[in-house]
């Protein structure tokens, strides 16, 4: 956001703040209006106001009506007006259906690689799911932990053995993986993922990796997911598109959230002007709206690829 827009939308709450609304003096062809009782973050109310001063609409908004719709500071894992769940929980059910669904006759295990942060949602899965296996990796010596989990370690001391039987020998030498692994599921932040899912790809080839948007939420450039080429998650190739052409942004994490207050505000557009349509197309993709009904979410299983999107763009 530039300064001096950061500081006409600050004028702009602090005016919202000592008066009841904020009417929007454009023309409307569609005549459709917009009235928001709201309560919630100044970092949210920059980005409603931001947003509705885009859109050819009349609106007017009110943050300090008692006992109205409180959206929290935390959007993306907050259960937002009219969706069914937050979009942090409907990614994780798209992902978890994806991950644990296993072909007839398919003995191979699900790695579960989970940082401190995700013990508490670890701790569902395993109930559900109790003959996978789960490794919490919380210390700094990353690399021989990975070894160990995958058996790389043991690979690599037979080949130290064969190595000093004959030093002048050459041998054609890629660490072996244990074999009864099909798919590794990641739960863990940023910080931790751009260090360790690079060394799982090292080793664990022709293994499918999962994850949810979690993974890259820190990364401050989208072209920073190319640390997880090949992993998929549980979003269209099309929101990243929406990204890709910002400059200095805050990060992932911000930009998701913009485009999820921006969802909210258009179903209340709808909501409001009896808009209804069979498929309305959010900034998250697709959905279909029913009055009186919660929104569910479509969200596609995407292998990252950050050929096609740069060539997409």
């Amino acid at each position: 956001m530039k300064p001096s827009l950061t500081l006409i939308l600050s004028c702009l709450i602090m005016f919202i703040v000592s008066c009841s609304s904020i009417p929007n003096q454009s023309q409307n062809k569609s005549n459709a209006k917009l009235n928001l009782n709201i309560q919630t973050s100044n970092k949210n109310k920059e980005i409603i106001i931001e947003s509705l001063l885009k859109e050819n609409i009349q609106f007017s908004i009110n943050f300090d009506t008692n006992n109205s719709f409180l959206l929290k500071d935390e959007v993306l894992g907050s259960n937002l007006k009219y969706f069914c769940k937050s979009f942090t929980n409907e990614q994780r059910g798209v992902i978890e259906s994806a991950v644990f669904n296993k072909e007839n006759g398919d003995d191979k295990k699900i790695l579960i690689i989970y940082s401190d942060k995700y013990i508490n949602s670890v701790s569902s899965i395993k109930s559900k799911y109790p003959k996978e296996l789960y490794y919490l990796l919380s210390n700094k010596d990353f690399e021989n932990n990975i070894q160990k989990i995958l058996h790389v370690n043991q690979s690599i001391e037979r080949y130290s053995q064969i190595s000093n039987l004959d030093k002048n020998l050459e041998i054609q030498y890629r660490p072996r993986v244990r074999k009864d692994i099909s798919k590794i599921y990641f739960l863990i932040d940023y910080d931790l993922g751009k260090t360790i899912v690079p060394i799982f790809k090292n080793y664990a080839l022709g293994i499918d990796f999962y994850s949810t948007s979690e993974l890259f939420h820190g990364a401050t450039d989208i072209k920073k997911i190319a640390d997880f080429e090949g992993t998929s998650i549980p979003l269209s190739s099309e929101i990243f598109k929406k990204i890709i052409n910002k400059k200095n942004i805050t990060n992932i994490k911000n930009e998701f959230e913009i485009l999820i207050i921006n969802d909210f505000l258009k179903i209340e557009k709808i909501y409001q002007n009896n808009l209804y349509k069979r498929n309305i197309l959010l900034e998250t993709g697709y959905t279909k709206i029913q009055k009186n009904k919660c929104i569910n979410r479509s969200l596609p299983i995407w292998k990252i690829d950050m050929n096609s999107l740069i060539l997409q763009t």
